[in-house]
């Protein structure tokens, strides 16, 4: 079946300006709040995020890392695929810190669950929030709900959320594959 699209370049683009107005709202200047992404997806949203924030308020204090949650998933070893990893990259201390972890789709829970395992290995934050691009709602295994979120979405069983970010803001796209 054709992908069929959901949102495009200027849907994103308010949806990341939203968000990212709902962080700073929430957050003031970030002293106490650091943005994770979690890899390899979530990364790339808290980079964006993370730009559109420090062009709205310069002298915030916003710190961004990236979190690997490969082998923290319960699923790792029930696959024969070799499984690689990507970095982890967390330059500061999460102790005491508020913790907003960013994932481009949230659909089961179980990266999330993941995530928050593996962010215990870092620390003890203050708190844990959740900001996604995409809720797709229905089909949750693990009890999560996101804080700050992009667009809610239903799919169908079988079917498959895909963000493509582009170099270009026209070039950003969501749809659903069947």
């Amino acid at each position: 079946m054709k992908p069929k699209k959901i949102l495009g370049a200027n849907e994103i683009s308010t949806i990341l300006n939203r968000l990212s107005f709902q962080l700073i709202e929430d957050h003031n200047s970030f002293e106490n709040t650091v943005l994770v992404g979690i890899q390899p997806r979530g990364s790339l949203l808290a980079k964006r995020i993370s730009k559109l924030i420090n062009n709205y308020n310069k002298s915030n204090d916003l710190k961004i890392g990236y979190l690997d949650i490969t082998f923290f998933r319960d699923d790792f070893r029930r696959s024969e695929k070799v499984l690689k990893a990507n970095s982890t990259k967390l330059d500061f201390s999460i102790e005491n810190q508020t913790v907003v972890l960013v994932d481009d789709v949230l659909f089961t829970g179980r990266s999330i669950k993941a995530a928050m395992s593996s962010i215990d290995t870092y620390g003890r934050p203050k708190s844990i929030e959740l900001l996604v691009l995409i809720d797709r709602r229905f089909k949750r295994e693990i009890p999560i709900q996101a804080n700050y979120c992009g667009a809610k979405i239903d799919t169908f069983k079988g079917d498959r959320v895909k963000v493509v970010w582009g170099d270009k803001l026209k070039d950003n796209l969501i749809y659903i594959e069947s």
